[in-house]
């Protein structure tokens, strides 16, 4: 609600081109007569406004409460402070009306922090803006009202200097919606950034029990609940972004994004065990999305649990083909254990299929694949010999010979436990 005026100046007319010198300057631009007398008018109305800027105030908080509902809160909350900044901004705009240079910067100065405070507040900019329009018609309307009552006749001069008011108005109206944007942005920065420090933090289990309120609040999720992670990684910024769009559909997550890997925590139902899987039944995520590689967790329970649902999901997602997929944890849980300690599973594999490494590679090799194949048709040397293109004699003959070459037992449980660990270690270092 900041004013400044700027002299109206009239040129007087140039005498015939023939009769001036072409050395002699053009004649000086000097203030009207009208304009003069209507910045006499001006000046007198703005000193009796100035005087009884108190009243001023209380006018202008009344129309604010009537008018405004989001300044109706502000004054409902903090009267004196309301209507210290009005007072504040008042006086600076009358001010201006009387000495428009020596008051310009303290103006501004005034208006800018109205609206950087006012955005801190989480006051709507439009409510704001219309708060100071108010102020500028209710000026305008005591210089009026102030020139009607000591000398109606005068009144017709105050047009002179009206676009001038209503331009200055104008003015400090961009310059608040200036510093309110400004401010804007730097609030948002900031609660982007803190968001993104209480889910790292969550993530890599390092939150404190005591964030964990905020934390729940600002990523809008209960802090008891169960939650699974999915891990995302490779993969064009489109295939990422369809995974993420997949696991989002009917369900609450927030997503993290790391530099190589993004994680989603995945608000879970009490029957669900793991995200996604009713989409991978639709079509959804499950298939690979070019190749954009996808590890999904096992649930826990509760945000405070979400580092261990985190770790889960890399473990799964260390189980992808390096070509993309996506791998759930629950359905390969004797690879994880693999994965999780592989020391142990290499020492497995070399104790188990060690001694095939005596044989020529491309035996080893047939060997290795027959006892894969076998033990993904559940032990059936006919289903075995179908997918290898031989017939169940020969599936049978090899596994024999494995037998006989290590000392393992394909009857044995035990055994064969231990060969299809040995066999997922070998695979998994084999695609590392």
């Amino acid at each position: 609600m900041q004013y400044a005026l700027r002299s109206r100046t009239v040129a007087r007319p140039a005498p015939a081109p023939s009769a001036v010198p072409a050395h002699r300057p053009r004649p000086q631009r000097v203030r009207s007569l009208i304009d003069a007398d209507a910045l006499q008018v001006l000046h007198r109305a703005a000193r009796v406004l100035l005087a009884d800027l108190p009243d001023l105030t209380d006018r202008l908080v009344a129309a604010l409460q009537d008018e405004e509902p989001a300044y109706r809160a502000a004054v409902a909350s903090d009267p004196s402070a309301t209507w210290q900044e009005v007072h504040r901004s008042l006086r600076h705009s009358v001010s201006s009306l009387l000495d428009p240079r020596g008051h310009r910067d303290a103006a501004r100065r005034c208006s800018w922090k109205i609206g950087a405070n006012r955005a801190e507040q989480g006051l709507p900019l439009d409510a704001l803006l219309h708060a100071f329009r108010l102020g500028g018609s209710l000026v305008w309307q005591g210089l009026v009202e102030e020139t009607s009552r000591t000398a109606p006749e005068d009144v017709r001069l105050l047009v002179h200097v009206a676009a001038d008011v209503w331009n200055f108005v104008d003015e400090h109206c961009t310059l608040v919606a200036d510093a309110y944007r400004q401010v804007e942005r730097q609030l948002a920065w900031r609660r982007e950034n803190r968001l993104r420090l209480l889910a790292a933090a969550l993530l890599d289990g390092t939150s404190r029990i005591a964030d964990l309120p905020e934390t729940a609040h600002a990523l809008d999720l209960p802090e008891q609940g169960r939650y699974a992670v999915v891990a995302v990684t490779g993969g064009c910024p489109a295939d990422t972004a369809a995974v993420r769009a997949a696991y989002g559909r009917g369900t609450r997550v927030y997503w993290h994004t790391g530099v190589e890997v993004d994680y989603g925590i995945v608000l879970l139902g009490d029957d669900d065990p793991d995200p996604g899987r009713d989409a991978a039944a639709d079509g959804g995520p499950a298939p690979a999305h070019g190749g954009t590689r996808t590890g999904v967790g096992t649930a826990v329970t509760g945000l405070a649990a979400v580092g261990d649902a985190r770790r889960l999901a890399d473990l799964a997602l260390g189980l992808c083909p390096r070509g993309g997929g996506t791998v759930r944890l629950t359905e390969h849980l004797p690879a994880a254990l693999v994965v999780s300690a592989p020391e142990l599973g290499s020492a497995l594999a070399d104790r188990v299929l060690g001694p095939l490494g005596a044989l020529e590679p491309a035996d080893e090799a047939v060997l290795l694949d027959t006892l894969a194949t076998w033990l993904a048709c559940d032990g059936s040397a006919q289903r075995a010999g179908e997918r290898l293109y031989c017939h169940r004699n020969t599936v049978l003959n090899r596994l024999r010979r494995y037998e006989q070459l290590t000392g393992r037992s394909l009857s044995r449980p035990a055994d064969v436990v231990e060969i299809s660990l040995a066999l997922t270690s070998r695979g998994l270092r084999g695609t590392a």
